[in-house]
């Protein structure tokens, strides 16, 4: 018995086919790496040289020895079972090695974002008391900052070079030995553990365990269109140092067998993009909504070889207009998914399986429980909105917030996870996402979602992206502001901005309709695609109380 859906016609008969398989002993880097370094030539990686423009490919014999060398390293250093290692770069191979390694030797990998700065970098060095840090020279003057702060921190290596204070972990890999015996760890046991993006107060570590990696196959496979089909090819630009790149990408397909493209790129160019993805035959890609749009700017993708079989979104609504682009421009389905740091891909499509609702969540994932429940847990009807919610136990979710037992017991009612996303059900069983707890906008007594009216905004010719949030109003609590980013041909102004809100009017209720347009060149945003709305709201506050 595995983890992996049953290959069935229907979404029924899949979901009440599956059944988990989690072994008492289980380790991430036996599945995703050792067991496929048998064959010599499997290719686990390909890049580009940044200074050629040549590909590369590593195999997964290599990623293996790499892999072994490192985790003797590491244990040589003291390095003891549950210890944490920091992995602070872009998509390097060294971030894939350095989780693979961690994992053979009991350890507990901790991915970082390079867009933090010395003051974030810190408080994740000391929170989660990280004993070795593992980075690029461009980032190590934040480290060789933050680690003032952070007395835990012993040694930091550099992966392109040497400094003063940080020897090349090349060169310390010299004498390591290539045999390395993966320890025994427990399903159960600490892997990894990523930060949430902190949308009140300070960023909370979801510390996750080995069992993870099986709880994200059904719905890799499932979003993915059963993941791994003959000659896949897997990429995105997700940035590894965040879940949604490190486990929606990365390793499931790694698990599989099946080779990940890998870009330094800190942004997303969507001409660069569908080049990339033509070059190397890429057949499966996670690309946010955000990203979506901005590809809609490039010219005939698929004429330009773009051959992708299907795509896996989220992190915000993928709207109508974006599935019949996707339909038309790329010749291929987009399949919507959900999930948090917390608790990964739980609700998805699958569109060879199940009609896909433009604009849905689709339904739970075959081996998970999912509801809309009300603030005392009790699951409500179609159609009433409520907390979007996951059942315990369940493979994919966290063991606990690092150091926060308080956070991790409100993060459940009962014994449901509340994802603090809100979302209603509907007759067949689909969620449609409403929006962040903290992103819904109260206005003249409607509660309202800014998803759908995003999704208004840019089905309008002129708009690449739009943003709608709840600004303070004395007369309805709030008011609708939309921030808006115009495509290159087209100038703001408020004969525009009256034409958008007219558009959109046309297509949404009347206290919908945003009562003011702000023209942008750039939305705040964090680096897997999602629009920083409370940026946005924060700032409008604040100039309203300067205002006062």
């Amino acid at each position: 018995m595995s983890n992996s859906i049953p290959k069935l016609a229907t979404y029924e008969a899949i979901y009440d086919a599956f059944e988990w398989n989690i072994p008492a002993r289980y380790n991430i880097a036996t599945d995703v790496c050792d067991r496929h370094a048998g064959d010599e030539g499997k290719v686990a990686l390909i890049g580009e040289d940044a200074a050629t423009g040549k590909t590369w490919t590593m195999t997964f014999r290599h990623v293996q020895q790499q892999a072994n060398r490192l985790a003797n390293l590491l244990v040589s250093l003291g390095c003891k079972r549950g210890d944490r290692v920091m992995l602070l770069m872009v998509q390097d191979p060294w971030v894939a090695i350095g989780h693979v390694a961690c994992w053979k030797a009991g350890l507990v990998s901790l991915p970082c974002s390079v867009l933090f700065g010395p003051d974030a970098v810190a408080y994740r060095l000391e929170h989660a008391d990280v004993r070795v840090v593992i980075t690029d020279k461009a980032n190590l003057p934040k480290v060789i900052e933050a680690r003032a702060k952070a007395p835990a921190v012993e040694k930091v290596f550099l992966v392109d070079g040497a400094e003063p204070e940080a020897p090349a972990l090349q060169k310390s890999l010299e004498s390591a030995r290539d045999q390395f015996t993966t320890v025994d760890t427990g399903a159960n046991d600490p892997a990894f553990f990523n930060f949430t993006s902190g949308t009140t107060g300070n960023p909370k570590g979801a510390l996750q365990p080995h069992r993870s990696m099986l709880g994200h196959l059904p719905g890799c496979e499932f979003l993915y269109e059963f993941l791994p089909r003959p000659r896949d090819v897997v990429w995105s630009p997700a940035d590894w140092a965040w879940l949604a790149g490190l486990m929606d990408v990365l390793m499931p397909s790694w698990y599989h067998g099946v080779p990940v493209v890998t870009t330094r790129a800190l942004r997303f160019d969507p001409e660069a993009a569908c080049a990339l993805m033509a070059r190397h035959h890429v057949t499966a890609s996670l690309l946010t909504p955000t990203a979506l749009r901005m590809m809609r700017q490039v010219k005939d993708p698929h004429g330009a070889g773009v051959r992708l079989r299907v795509v896996l979104s989220g992190g915000e609504s993928v709207g109508k207009e974006l599935h019949e682009w996707a339909g038309e421009a790329l010749k291929t389905t987009i399949n919507e998914g959900f999930g948090q740091t917390e608790c990964n891909l739980v609700l998805g499509n699958c569109a060879s399986v199940m009609p896909v609702k433009p604009g849905s969540l689709g339904r739970a994932i075959p081996g998970h429980v999912c509801a809309i429940v009300d603030d005392q847990g009790r699951e409500l009807k179609p159609g009433e909105p409520g907390h979007i919610a996951i059942k315990r136990p369940d493979p994919v979710m966290m063991l606990e917030y690092w150091k926060n037992p308080k956070a991790t017991t409100e993060k459940y009612i009962g014994d449901w996870l509340i994802t603090g996303d809100l979302g209603t059900t509907d007759e067949d069983g689909y969620f449609w996402f409403q929006g962040r707890a903290d992103d819904i906008i109260t206005s003249s007594g409607y509660r309202i979602g800014p998803s759908e009216i995003e999704d208004a905004l840019t089905r309008h010719p002129a708009v690449v992206l739009a943003a709608a949030v709840g600004v303070p109003d004395p007369v309805r609590t709030e008011s609708i502001k939309a921030f808006v980013v115009l495509r290159k041909e087209f100038q703001g102004s408020s004969d525009l901005a009256e034409e958008i809100r007219t558009f959109v009017r046309e297509r949404l209720a009347k206290h919908e309709v945003p009562r003011e347009i702000e023209f942008m060149d750039a939305l705040p945003m964090t680096t897997t695609g999602k629009v920083l709305r409370r940026e946005l709201r924060d700032a409008e506050r604040a100039k309203l109380n300067g205002k006062s």
